[in-house]
C-alpha cells in the first residue's frame, strides 16, 4: 500500500503541474496551438505503442524469467526500427502532423527509452526510483516551458516541441544511470536461458500481442483527435484536447495502481491471489476516480473560459461532461487489462481495445457530424464502458468471480483507512 500512495502522490503532484501546463499553454498557444501540440502527442503516442513491442509490460513480464541484458539490448534495437515503421505507415495515411514528422519519430524513440529502463526499475521492485524518474519526465516540462515562455520569450509550438526532448532526455540519462548496476551484475538465478532466437521470438509474439492490445487502445482514446479535426478543425482538436487533459487528470490514480498491480500480479502464480490483487485495486480504483471526476464536475463554465483557459475555449464543461462516465469506466477497465496481461491472458486484453476501437469509429461516424467536439466525447464514453463491460465478463469467467464480490464492503473501506493512516 505504501508503494502504491507513493507512486499516486508523484503522479498526481505530476498531474498538478500539468494543469497548469494545459492552462498556461491555452494562454500563450491559443485553442489552434493546443489543438497542434495535441495532434503531435496524440502520433507520438501511436509511435511510441509500435516500440513498445518489446518494451513496456514485455520487459517486466521476460525480465523475471530471464536473463536482463538480452532483454534490455532487443527493446533497444527494436525501439528505432519500430518507429520507423509506424512512422511510415502512419505518414501514409496522413496522420502526422505536417512539418513535424521528424520530431514525431525522435520524440518517440526517446520517450521509448525511459519506457524502457522505466519498467526495468519496476520489475527490480523500486518503486522509489521509478517514481523518481517520472517525476524527471513530467514534472521538468513545466519549468523548461515557463523558461521558453516567458524567460526567453518563444512562445511558439516549436518551443514546446524542443522542451520536450529536454526533459525527456535528462530523464533518460537519470534512469539509464538507475539500472546499469543490474545490467552488470550476473544472475546467477536465472535458471531460464533459452537460445537467443528463440527468446527473441517468445518476446516478440507476447509483445505484438501486447502492443496490438495497447495500440487499439491509444487509437480509441486519441484517433478522435485526428477525426474531429478533419470535421472542425484544429480549434476543434485544441478544446477537445483541453477537455480530455483536465479530464484524464483522474487517470494518474489508476494508472499509480495499474503499475504496481501488475507488478505483483505477475510475480506471483497463486491463482486466487492474483484475483483478490485485482478485485481490490479494481475497487480502489472505481472509488478515488468516481469522488475525483465528481469533483471536477462541480466546476462551472465560468472558471474555464474566465481564469483557467480562455474564451476560446467555451464548450469545455459540455466535453468533460460527455466524457466523465467513460473516464471512469476506463480507469476501472484498466485495472482488469492488467489482470489479463500480467496472468498472460494477453488475448483477452486485445479482444476488449479492439471493441472500444470499433465502438469509436461506429459511434463517432455518427456523432461527430452532428455534435462536433461533444459528440467526440459521447463516443468516447461509450467505447469506454463497452470495454469494460467485455472485461468484467470476461474476469468474472477467467477467475471464478461473483459478481457480489465487487460490491465495495466495511471490510474494504475499513483495509484502505488503516493503510492511509499508518502512511500518514
Amino acid at each position: 500500500m505504501k508503494d502504491v500512495l507513493s507512486t499516486i502522490g508523484t503522479r498526481y503532484l505530476i498531474a498538478i503541474l500539468n494543469l497548469g501546463l494545459i492552462f498556461i499553454n491555452s494562454k500563450v498557444l491559443g485553442v489552434a496551438g493546443v489543438g497542434l501540440v495535441g495532434l503531435i502527442l496524440a502520433a507520438t503516442n501511436i509511435v511510441g505503442v509500435f516500440c513498445g513491442i518489446l518494451a513496456g509490460n514485455t520487459i517486466v513480464y521476460f525480465m523475471n524469467r530471464y536473463v536482463l541484458r538480452p532483454i534490455f539490448f532487443s527493446a533497444y534495437c527494436w525501439t528505432f526500427v519500430g518507429a520507423a515503421v509506424a512512422c511510415g505507415v502512419m505518414f501514409g495515411m496522413g496522420l502526422l502532423p505536417e512539418g513535424y514528422e521528424m520530431e514525431v519519430y525522435g520524440l518517440a524513440v526517446l520517450t521509448t527509452g525511459v519506457t524502457v529502463n522505466s519498467r526495468i526499475l519496476l520489475g527490480k521492485n523500486q518503486i522509489t526510483a521509478f517514481n523518481v524518474v517520472f517525476a524527471l519526465q513530467g514534472g521538468l516540462l513545466f519549468f523548461v516551458l515557463l523558461f521558453f515562455y516567458y524567460g526567453l520569450r518563444i512562445q511558439e509550438v516549436n518551443a514546446y516541441v524542443v522542451s520536450l526532448y529536454i526533459t525527456n532526455g535528462i530523464a533518460f540519462l537519470v534512469s539509464l544511470g538507475l539500472i546499469l548496476p543490474y545490467l552488470r551484475q550476473k544472475e546467477s538465478n536465472v535458471s531460464n536461458r533459452k537460445p537467443y532466437g528463440v527468446f527473441l521470438k517468445e518476446m516478440f509474439i507476447y509483445g505484438l500481442w501486447g502492443s496490438a492490445d495497447n495500440v487499439a487502445e491509444v487509437c480509441t482514446t486519441r484517433l478522435n483527435y485526428f477525426l474531429i479535426k478533419r470535421f472542425v478543425g484544429l480549434s476543434g482538436v485544441g478544446l477537445l484536447d483541453a477537455g480530455t487533459k483536465v479530464s484524464e487528470s483522474v487517470w494518474h490514480i489508476n494508472r499509480s495502481i495499474g503499475f504496481i498491480e501488475y507488478s505483483r500480479v505477475a510475480r506471483t502464480n497463486d491463482v486466487n491471489e492474483q484475483k483478490q490483487l485485482t478485485l481490490r485495486f479494481f475497487k480502489l480504483t472505481f472509488g478515488a476516480v468516481t469522488l475525483a471526476i465528481c469533483g471536477i464536475l462541480l466546476l462551472p463554465e465560468w472558471i474555464y473560459t474566465d481564469y483557467l483557459f480562455s474564451a476560446e475555449f467555451v464548450g469545455m464543461r459540455k466535453v468533460i461532461v460527455g466524457l466523465s462516465v467513460g473516464i471512469v469506466a476506463l480507469a476501472c477497465n484498466s485495472i482488469l487489462s492488467q489482470y489479463f496481461v500480467g496472468t498472460g491472458r494477453v488475448r483477452w486484453s486485445v479482444g476488449c481495445s479492439f471493441l472500444g476501437l470499433f465502438s469509436l469509429l461506429i459511434s463517432g461516424y455518427w456523432l461527430m457530424p452532428l455534435y462536433g467536439v461533444v459528440g467526440a466525447a459521447v463516443s468516447c464514453s461509450i467505447a469506454y464502458c463497452s470495454m469494460l463491460t467485455f472485461s468484467l465478463i470476461v474476469f468474472c469467467r477467467v477467475s471464478g468471480t461473483h459478481w457480489t464480490e465487487f460490491r465495495i464492503t466495511k471490510s474494504d473501506i475499513r483495509f484502505a483507512l488503516s493503510k492511509i493512516r499508518k502512511q500518514t
